[in-house]
């Protein structure tokens, strides 16, 4: 190999250059994600150190007047040990790795990645970007359900920063904006307010936010001094759902 073709790899040029192909471009939270990486060799022999995956998604946070877009990482999953790759020469590297459930789902602003990245020694660090659908588990999709069955609708859907009063160990929480569209609720909320922690496949804790609507002169009081929004929190299991309804329900109806 000529000098020429080191200096090159260094900066990029005819380095080796790295392609993730996903088994699935749609995941549920908690599945697994499969595929493979695929490393082809440049233009010169080079020393592979690490071939890593991260998994990825953006969010926003308040800054006095102004709103702040922000990535976190949700995990990262080293896949090799470090290898020569040849000149012109591919290696495939199968991957197989549960998606995080607390791995925000892929609606409104929240958008879901997975990027690969290789660590070359003396050169620059090629990378690959791929999109994601991510969807609800089985508690979460229920869960709208039956609040879609009540007569709402989903309005938004966001990744906010939160305070680590309520946030888990990500620095943002998924909130589900829910506004009544007919049914019993309709005019006696303005919206309501979903966020899931997920404990494991078949449990998860719900904060909801109920924001009343005001009526009359004291409504309107308790309006402008955010007293008309209650805080509630409570837990689901894969044996709760057929009286899921039920709950929920029951809980509007002691908060309306």
């Amino acid at each position: 190999m000529s000098f020429f073709n080191k200096i090159l790899a260094s900066v990029g040029i005819g380095s080796s250059k790295v392609d993730t192909k996903l088994a699935q471009s749609s995941i549920k939270v908690g599945e697994d994600v499969e595929g493979v990486v695929e490393v082809t060799g440049g233009s010169v022999e080079q020393a592979i150190e690490e071939i890593y995956l991260t998994i990825n998604t953006n969010y926003q946070q308040e800054d006095d007047d102004r709103v702040v877009h922000k990535q976190a990482v949700i995990s990262s999953i080293k896949l090799n040990e470090p290898f020569i790759i040849m000149p012109g020469e591919t290696k495939t590297i199968p991957f197989q790795f549960k998606l995080p459930l607390d791995t925000p789902i892929s609606a409104g602003s929240s958008k879901v990645w997975i990027q690969t990245g290789i660590d070359i020694k003396g050169s620059v660090d090629p990378t690959d970007r791929d999109i994601v659908t991510v969807l609800p588990n089985n508690l979460m999709d229920e869960t709208l359900a039956v609040f879609n069955r009540l007569g709402f609708a989903m309005k938004k859907v966001k990744n906010e920063a939160a305070s680590y009063k309520i946030r888990k160990r990500l620095p943002f929480i998924q909130e589900f904006e829910l506004v009544p569209t007919g049914g019993t609720f309709y005019k006696k909320f303005d919206e309501v307010e979903v966020i899931f922690f997920p404990i494991s496949e078949t449990k998860m804790d719900i904060l909801m936010e109920v924001d009343r609507r005001a009526r009359g002169i004291s409504g309107l009081f308790s309006e402008a001094l955010d007293l008309d929004e209650s805080i509630i929190r409570f837990s689901i299991q894969k044996e709760d759902l057929p009286r899921l309804q039920e709950t929920i329900e029951k809980i509007l109806v002691n908060h309306s």
